[in-house]
């Protein structure tokens, strides 16, 4: 229909694979889904030609014969069913077996007539009402007996229903500043109501006033003023009779309107909801690719698909996630050898679940691999300047395992595409909590480990406690809020030179937010006053923070900061509250790291420019990858120095000084593994970085490049030039 013609037969031979499997004729084995995932490959290429005009390196007879090879001996064969059960697809395949019997479809005749499926056999009724029914569902029409076509469903652009949920956020904040006027309403009404009890009180005066003897003149006046006075307590009678029913009518305004702007939330919500499968179907493939790469394996189970999510957490996590998956299989999982050697089965498992508590959405990754060693990541820290020793002794496991997620940690020293680099693990930090929610690690070295994610289910606004310092609101979250107390200054003693309170019986550090928000102290201590306590649960570690006030919870819509304040640290963004005032939201993992003390920004700030280049020689001898890997290196800023093999680059590196090295391995006179092993021989360049960029991609030659002494290995068949310059940064 679309013109796209070479993309027809090899869509059908594809989806013949799987009758056979769906009728029970055919063992659906990993030979037949490797088979199908290129076939995939293949069809996304010809969808990537038909959009963007690229080319393809392969023809439709080979790309069907692929699909359609014998099967191995390892393919078992189901016996076929009865016939007088039929199938259950209903079609009726154009040869007894389309995975046993190879064949290439013939191409149809040009002058026949465009049907809506093409087939080698002849259309069936199913198809036909199938493609009937799609079309239907594509136009969002449903059809009626009276065979007319009326529209029930229409599309909407996600930024519509993003701008309704920010009007929805908005609803709610009005609706907690109408709250706010009702209080003044109650307020005016207090005030008539203490003007009449003092109006009654008077008239006892006035009666004591009627009994004296007056004067003429005093009489006249005596009366003019009793008539004002009766006009005013009726007056009196009148306003309050008014604020009374305008209260009332305030009240059941209020109250429509907070269920009205529920409903409307709760419809908004549910129409951006969807099934954690819309991302979780996404990584088998991964999955099964990296394990087949590193030549594992891994039994992914996935659980709680059906759990609904808004959207924006889905387009969120899907990296974050990616990123975990991929750490769970590099770094935590075990090769089948050294599981085996452990006591444990070969094939690891890895579960990703998803589902919902009261409040929130909970996603986890756990695997049964060799979990978290402390000793690396303290190693690591103290390497990367992120932790002195003496503050990592003061640490508790938890506090040393949520170190992974500082940016540019890693506790590999070998480079590859999928780990080494210090980048995923800081990002995933970065979204959780972009998404209000926090994330939490619990391993167990040699019995795996388990991340747990926990995200708000209102992304729009968000329920505050509301606190005051120096007479001005701030705003913590609540989901962040453990409890709030009371304390007496007695209270208070010092723990390794820290303010410290008991709460349950545990040790808590404290501190006067004040002080972290390095604002003047309005707060003094002495014996005879209570301090208001906040106390704050981030990431399974708690802080205790002292207010001068709390004042009360509300919902708030989060307005995010402007480009020139992206990322104010303590500060997650603004809201305005019924009052009409601007209010600071806070960002209580910030306040625990200032707390704390291990937050050194600087530490990664990137390097001043410099006017002097880096220098790299880069061996490679193939022309058009050296020319292309020298204009990617020179666009990065660095100064670049060609050789044309091993032998070459390693006589230049002896003439001329070098920031690093970029080697194929592949090479004519000295490979780049003979060249890194020779230079790993000279000292003078036991610090030298060395990357090395080849198409070869096992295991065992990742392993070859380390024990040469390489500190990188990319492979090129995933070459990305994001990755190259990164790697460089980091090693120079």
């Amino acid at each position: 229909m679309l013109g796209v013609e070479a993309l027809v037969p090899l869509a059908h031979a594809w989806e013949q694979q799987l009758i056979p499997v769906k009728t029970g004729q055919l063992e659906l084995t990993s030979e037949l889904c490797d088979r199908l995932a290129l076939g995939l490959d293949r069809i996304r290429a010809l969808v990537r030609q038909a959009t963007e005009g690229t080319s393809t390196d392969f023809d439709i007879a080979t790309a069907i014969a692929d699909l359609e090879q014998p099967h191995s001996q390892t393919q078992r064969t189901i016996a076929a069913p009865p016939e007088d059960h039929p199938s259950e697809t209903g079609l009726t395949p154009a040869s007894p077996s389309p995975c046993v019997s190879p064949h290439t479809p013939d191409r149809p005749h040009p002058d026949a007539s465009p049907t809506p499926y093409i087939n080698q056999g002849e259309v069936t009724p199913v198809q036909t009402d199938l493609v009937e029914e799609m079309t239907r569902q594509a136009l969002g029409r449903s059809n009626h007996q009276d065979g007319n076509y009326h529209i029930d469903t229409i599309r909407v652009a996600t930024s519509h229903l993003d701008a309704l949920m920010t009007q929805a956020g908005e609803l709610t904040v009005a609706k907690s500043r109408i709250a706010h006027r009702m209080m003044e309403v109650e307020a005016i009404a207090a005030q008539c109501e203490r003007l009449n009890r003092g109006a009654f009180g008077n008239r006892f005066a006035w009666d004591a006033l009627r009994n004296l003897k007056l004067s003429k003149e005093e009489e006249n006046v005596f009366q003019k003023i009793q008539a004002y006075h009766q006009t005013l307590e009726q007056h009196l009678e009148e306003l309050t009779a008014e604020v009374e029913r305008l209260q009332l009518a305030i009240s059941e305004d209020t109250a429509r309107l907070e269920t009205v702007a529920a409903n409307l939330e709760e419809g908004i919500q549910t129409l951006r909801l969807l099934p954690l499968s819309t991302i979780f179907n996404l990584y088998p493939r991964m999955v099964r690719d990296l394990a087949r790469s590193q030549e594992k394996q891994i039994n992914f189970i996935i659980e709680g698909e059906d759990t609904l999510a808004d959207k924006r957490v889905l387009e969120e996590m899907k990296d974050p996630l990616m990123h975990i998956i991929r750490n769970a299989i590099d770094h935590g999982i075990e090769s089948p050898e050294e599981r085996q050697r452990q006591g444990k089965s070969p094939e690891a498992t890895l579960i990703l679940r998803g589902y919902q508590s009261a409040n929130s959405i909970a996603i986890e990754v756990s695997d049964d691999g060799r979990g978290l060693d402390l000793k690396k990541i303290e190693q690591t820290a103290i390497k990367h300047n992120i932790c002195r020793a003496e503050e990592l002794a003061s640490m508790t496991p938890a506090q040393i395992q949520s170190l992974i997620f500082m940016p540019g940690f890693s506790t590999r020293s070998f480079v590859t595409e999928v780990s080494g680099r210090g980048v995923g693990l800081d990002v995933v930090r970065a979204n959780v909590e972009r998404l209000k929610g926090n994330i939490t690690i619990n391993s167990e070295r040699g019995r795996g480990c388990t991340m747990h994610i926990e995200l708000g289910s209102m992304l729009s606004t968000t329920h505050v406690l509301l606190t005051e310092i120096n007479h001005t609101p701030y705003a913590v979250p609540v989901e962040y809020v453990r409890s709030t107390t009371t304390i007496e200054p007695s209270d208070i003693f010092l723990m390794e030179n820290r303010e410290t309170i008991l709460v349950d019986n545990l040790p808590i550090s404290l501190a006067h937010l004040s002080d972290l928000l390095q604002l003047p102290n309005a707060v003094t201590l002495d014996d005879h006053k209570y301090l208001s306590c906040i106390i704050l649960s981030v990431d399974g570690e708690s802080l205790a923070i002292v207010v001068d006030r709390l004042i009360d919870q509300q919902d708030a819509l989060l307005k995010p900061q402007s480009q020139l304040l992206q990322r104010v640290r303590n500060v997650s963004g603004a809201t305005i509250l019924g009052t009409g005032e601007i209010c600071m939201v806070l960002h209580p993992p910030d306040l625990v790291e200032s707390i704390r003390g291990t937050v050194k920004a600087a530490s990664f700030a990137p390097a001043a420019p410099s006017d002097i280049k880096q220098r790299i020689l880069l061996a490679e001898d193939s022309i058009a990858t050296r020319t292309q890997e020298k204009r990617i290196l020179e666009a990065a800023g660095y100064e670049v120095v060609p050789a044309v093999d091993g032998l070459d680059a390693f006589n230049k590196l002896r003439g001329e000084p070098f920031d690093a090295i970029v080697s194929d391995v592949q090479m004519p006179n000295l490979d780049g593994l003979q060249l890194t092993a020779r230079i790993r021989q000279n000292s003078r360049y036991a610090e030298l970085p060395i990357i090395l960029v080849t198409s070869l991609v096992t295991d065992e030659d990742r392993r070859r490049g380390a024990d040469a002494g390489a500190n990188a290995y990319i492979t090129k068949s995933s070459f990305n030039q994001d990755v190259l310059i990164e790697t460089l940064r980091r090693l120079i």
